[in-house]
C-alpha cells in the first residue's frame, strides 16, 4: 500500500517513516476480527504535506453542519431508557452509560447521545464490541470525519486514526520529566476552519495501572469567572494554531510555520445554547487586538481557571475495550503518561468536524440555563447589572 497524500492536489510531500514496533495482541485481535488487512504494515501513514499553503487549502471552505444534538428529545428517553445504568461521575462533567453497545444505537439514540455529550461534555461506554468500521460510521453520523495529514490511520478506514504512544515516541521521545505530546491540556484541531466537534476514542489496550485521561468543562470554567470579567472576554477572538509545523514554500529555511485561525474566546454550543470558555494552553496563541503582554496575562489566567479547578474536571480510569466520546467545543483534555511506556496502550479515534465557532451574546451560561445559580451568584449578577446601568 503506497503512501499517498490525504489530498491528491498536494504534490510536495514527505514519505512516512517506517517502524518495527509490535502491535499489542488485544489490538491485533480486534483489527483482524474486523477484517483489517495488516499485511502491508500498520498503521497506514499518509505522505505528509511539506508546505503551509497546502495544509491551509485542506477543508478550506464552508461546510454545512447540523448538530445531531439539536434534533434530540431533551429527555433522551430512547437512550437513557435503554441503558442498564447511568452514572454521573462528577456534578459538572462526565457520565458513564452501562449496558449499551455503540454499534447498535438507533439514529434517535445517536441524536440523544450527541445532546448528552453536549450537556455532560464527555460520555463513557465500557466493554464495547467495536470495529474501526463501525467507529467510522458513528463518526460520519456526527459530522465530516477529519483525515489527519500527520497521523497514522487504520488501513482501509481513512479518518480512523491510530493512538499508539509507543509509535509516537519514535518521533518525539517521552520521559518522566518530559511526557508525551498528549500529556498537556489541549483541544483537538482548533486550527481547522470548522474545528472538531465530537471525538470518539476507543482504547482496546490499556496499562494495568496509569494512563488515565482528564477532561475539564468549558461551561464551568466560564462560570468560574466574575460577571465583569466575562464581559471583558465575551465577543473577543484569539488566534489558534496547529499542533504540527510546516514550511513556508517561499522561504523554507525560515523554519516551521503553523496553520493559524481566528476563533472566539467564548463560544456558544449550537445544541445547548450555553456559553463555554474555549482556550487551551497548547494552541491558543494570542488575543486579537491586545498587546502581547496584555494577551499573555489574560490567557495565563484563563488557562489556570480551566486547569486548576478540580471541581470542574473528571479523571477517567480506562479498562480494555472502552470508548470515550467528548465535545471539543466545550472541553480541554490531558492524557496522563504516568505508566511511562512500560506497558502498551493502543486505541483508534474518530473526530467529527463541527460548525464554524460562533458567539451569541444572548446565550446563557449553563448554570443560568439550568437554574443552578446560588444566592451569591444571583446577587453578584444583579449588582453587576446595576453598576452597568449607573
Amino acid at each position: 500500500m503506497a503512501p499517498a497524500p490525504i489530498d491528491l492536489q498536494i504534490v510536495d510531500v514527505a514519505a512516512p517513516t517506517k517502524h518495527e514496533i509490535s502491535l499489542p495482541q488485544p489490538a491485533r485481535e480486534r483489527l483482524e476480527k474486523a477484517g483489517i488487512d495488516l499485511s502491508q504494515g500498520y498503521p497506514y501513514k499518509p505522505a505528509r504535506p511539506l508546505y503551509l499553503d497546502d495544509v491551509y487549502n485542506i477543508r478550506n471552505q464552508n461546510r454545512e453542519y447540523v448538530d445531531a444534538g439539536s434534533r434530540a428529545d431533551r429527555d433522551k428517553k430512547a437512550l437513557l431508557g435503554a441503558a442498564k445504568e447511568v452514572i454521573h461521575l462528577t456534578k459538572n462533567i462526565g457520565t458513564e452509560i452501562v449496558g449499551l453497545q455503540l454499534k447498535d444505537l438507533t439514529d434517535q439514540q445517536k441524536d440523544e447521545l450527541a445532546l448528552l455529550i453536549a450537556e455532560r461534555s464527555v460520555v463513557f461506554f465500557r466493554d464495547q464490541d467495536l470495529t474501526p468500521q463501525k467507529q467510522k460510521e458513528l463518526g460520519d453520523y456526527y459530522g465530516e470525519v477529519e483525515i489527519h495529514p500527520q497521523v497514522g490511520h487504520v488501513p482501509g478506514v481513512p479518518g480512523i486514526t491510530v493512538i499508539w504512544p509507543a509509535l509516537n515516541a519514535l518521533d518525539r521521545p517521552a520521559s518522566f520529566r518530559k511526557p508525551g505530546g498528549s500529556s498537556q491540556w489541549h483541544t483537538d484541531l482548533v486550527h481547522e476552519r470548522q474545528p472538531a466537534g465530537i471525538t470518539h476514542l476507543h482504547n482496546d489496550t490499556v496499562p494495568t495501572v496509569g494512563g488515565d485521561t482528564l477532561w475539564a468543562s468549558g461551561y464551568a470554567a466560564y462560570e468560574k469567572l466574575s460577571p465583569g470579567f466575562r464581559k471583558i472576554i465575551d465577543g473577543k477572538t484569539a488566534i489558534y494554531r496547529s499542533a504540527h509545523g510546516y514550511l513556508d514554500r517561499k522561504n523554507p529555511e525560515a523554519g516551521p510555520k503553523y496553520v493559524e485561525r481566528e476563533h472566539p474566546l467564548v463560544r456558544t454550543h449550537p445544541a445547548t445554547g450555553w456559553k463555554a470558555l474555549w482556550v487551551n494552553r497548547a494552541m491558543t496563541v494570542r488575543i486579537v487586538g491586545l498587546d502581547k503582554a496584555e494577551s499573555d496575562l489574560i490567557l495565563g489566567y484563563l488557562y489556570d481557571v480551566y486547569e486548576r479547578n478540580l471541581d470542574i474536571q473528571v479523571r477517567f480510569r480506562w479498562t480494555p475495550r472502552t470508548s470515550a466520546l467528548w465535545d471539543n467545543r466545550i472541553t480541554i483534555h490531558n492524557a496522563s503518561w504516568d505508566y511511562e511506556g512500560t506497558e502498551p496502550r493502543h486505541g483508534t479515534r474518530a473526530t467529527s468536524l463541527a460548525e464554524k465557532p460562533f458567539f451569541d451574546p444572548k446565550s446563557p451560561s449553563r448554570r443560568e440555563a439550568l437554574g443552578l445559580l446560588g444566592p451569591d451568584e444571583i446577587k453578584e449578577l444583579q449588582e453587576y447589572a446595576g453598576n452597568l446601568q449607573l
